[in-house]
């Protein structure tokens, strides 16, 4: 498992982010305090706190694919 912390204050934000997750074999869980939602459900993380910095966790070993995709989104 890697993890990193993003930002996601615009709702285009959200839609990119889940653009990019949605495209993914792996699963990616997004956390905000002690909530936790499918990172491909957009839905999911409009239900999250947006104003507070969210962690990414990405449950694959071979993720750097996708962590280099999901840098444009850290804080």
């Amino acid at each position: 498992m890697k993890s990193m912390t993003i930002s996601l204050e615009m709702a285009q934000r959200v839609k990119e982010f889940v653009a990019v997750t949605q495209n993914c074999d792996c699963e990616i869980l997004l956390k905000s305090g002690k909530y936790v939602v499918d990172a491909k459900s957009i839905l999911g993380i409009f239900s999250l706190d947006l104003s507070q910095p969210l962690t990414v966790e990405i449950y694959d070993d071979n993720c750097d694919d996708v962590i280099a995709k999901l840098a444009k989104f850290a804080k």
